[in-house]
């Protein structure tokens, strides 16, 4: 747990206080601090929010070679991007509906049906189809928006754990994801780094669970791209058709990549919690 007063270093055991804060709160003899008439005076917060010049968290320093970095947990914002994630799989469920429903009424025009049922059933499937997109956009907007502050928060706390164990600046966790060509490879580099660093226990931590999610979230990316280029060529009823499938594919291994982007973020959150409890590592470790 945490200190409930300076946030950053975890309390001692069956404590709620770190040692700094605990040593501050700590009543003196009177007379001992005539400044303050002998009442115990807490240390000055530094930048970061905890005393000056002392380590982020065990024995690492606190200006990083990325920057100062303070413990910050990660607890609350990796929940709330778990929880955007599961909002995103079900607007990717609800858009397989609308592919499906698509595709039926497709089918069924490449077969030459006619009639006025099959121009409601189409119309039917459009207004899916475009509900469906939206819910996509609107769903991934917001997921992404929360997902890069608790990445950034994540590779913060990465520095504190390890300051010399990440092989790019600390801004590639923002705009790394939104560089064209760099953005299939950088952002899984940082993560490892962050996964390594984070790791409670001793060694390092396997990288399956972060290479599985990574490639699903690539082959999701260009599936979509295929998918959505074909749809807006598509003339006729079995290019639509065609078209379709491809998106259906896509939104399958979109829901592949959320699930698994869920147990990422939700085992990365819980490493770092982990090895914020342990407390400061013994000097010489």
């Amino acid at each position: 747990m945490l200190c409930t007063h300076c946030r950053h270093f975890a309390a001692t055991p069956g404590g709620s206080l770190c040692p700094n804060c605990a040593a501050a709160a700590a009543p003196v003899p009177a007379g001992s601090h005539p400044a303050a008439g002998g009442l115990p005076v807490a240390p000055p917060l530094g930048a970061g929010g905890g005393p000056p010049g002392a380590p982020a968290f065990g024995t690492a320093p606190l200006d990083s070679p990325h920057g100062p970095a303070w413990l910050r947990s990660p607890v609350a914002l990796g929940n709330a991007t778990a929880a955007l994630l599961g909002l995103v799989i079900a607007t990717d469920l609800f858009a397989l509906y609308a592919d499906v429903t698509m595709r039926d009424v497709t089918g069924r025009l490449t077969d030459g049906v006619t009639g006025s049922g099959i121009e409601r059933d189409a119309d039917h499937a459009d207004s899916l189809y475009l509900a469906a997109g939206v819910a996509q956009v609107a769903a991934l907007l917001a997921t992404a928006v929360v997902f890069l502050v608790w990445f950034r928060r994540a590779r913060v706390n990465a520095e504190v754990f390890d300051p010399h164990g990440h092989r790019k600046g600390r801004g590639w966790a923002g705009w790394g994801w939104f560089v064209p060509v760099v953005n299939l490879w950088i952002p899984r580099r940082i993560m490892v780094d962050i996964w390594d660093a984070s790791s409670p226990w001793p060694g390092r931590a396997g990288h399956g669970l972060v290479n599985c999610w990574w490639t699903f979230w690539i082959v999701a990316l260009f599936a979509k791209r295929g998918g959505s280029s074909a749809y807006r060529r598509a003339d006729t009823a079995a290019e639509l058709h065609r078209a379709v499938g491809q998106v259906m594919f896509a939104d399958v291994v979109d829901v592949a990549a959320a699930a698994l982007a869920v147990a990422v973020v939700l085992r990365l959150t819980r490493m770092q919690d982990l090895k914020a409890r342990q407390g400061p590592a013994p000097a010489g470790v």
